[in-house]
């Protein structure tokens, strides 16, 4: 179990640092840390993705959501080519034979949230990146809720109950 989280600890994270350096990328920019492949373009083409945002908190962390139609999707991005690539150059000799053996078969849709604080020195021996935070949630929505023009989540994660107040909105107009 804590292989397992350690790796998807590791490969989520570098989603974040991805996307954090891209714009440095696109200015033709020299590239900071790891040589690391374009994550979050990688995981939103993953199959059984539904969205991906990102985020940065007022305490530092740098955040990514990613959204799963299914435990199936998960694990289909947790062995592709791109997530081992990653775990390889990130988390090297840590490998884990059955992740997320304790989420039912039929769990669906799953919401990750993967955060890290960067620092200037590295603070972890097995992590080669530097931070000095990290960690991997893992969510299911609950029945309920409500929006109003829009939602935090992709529309194609479906809530039962969820409430869309933005048709009576358009009703009053």
């Amino acid at each position: 179990m804590r292989r397992m989280f350690c790796v998807l600890l590791a490969g989520l994270a570098c989603l974040l640092i991805a996307d954090q350096f891209a714009p440095a990328q696109q200015k033709g920019e020299q590239k900071k840390g790891l040589d690391l492949p374009d994550l979050v373009a990688a995981l939103k083409a993953s199959p059984g993705c539904l969205g991906v945002d990102t985020a940065a908190t007022t305490s530092g962390k740098q955040v990514i959501f990613a959204w799963f139609e299914d435990k199936k999707a998960v694990v289909k991005w947790f062995y592709s080519d791109v997530h081992k690539q990653v775990m390889k150059q990130v988390t090297p000799g840590i490998t884990n034979a059955n992740p997320l053996k304790h989420v039912a078969e039929d769990s669906g849709p799953i919401m990750v949230i993967a955060s890290v604080t960067l620092a200037k020195e590295g603070k972890f021996k097995q992590v080669k990146l530097p931070i000095t935070q990290i960690a991997i949630e893992i969510y299911q929505p609950l029945p309920g809720g409500a929006f109003l023009g829009g939602r935090f989540a992709p529309a194609s994660v479906k809530v039962p109950h969820l409430r869309d107040y933005t048709q009576k909105e358009k009703e009053k107009e």
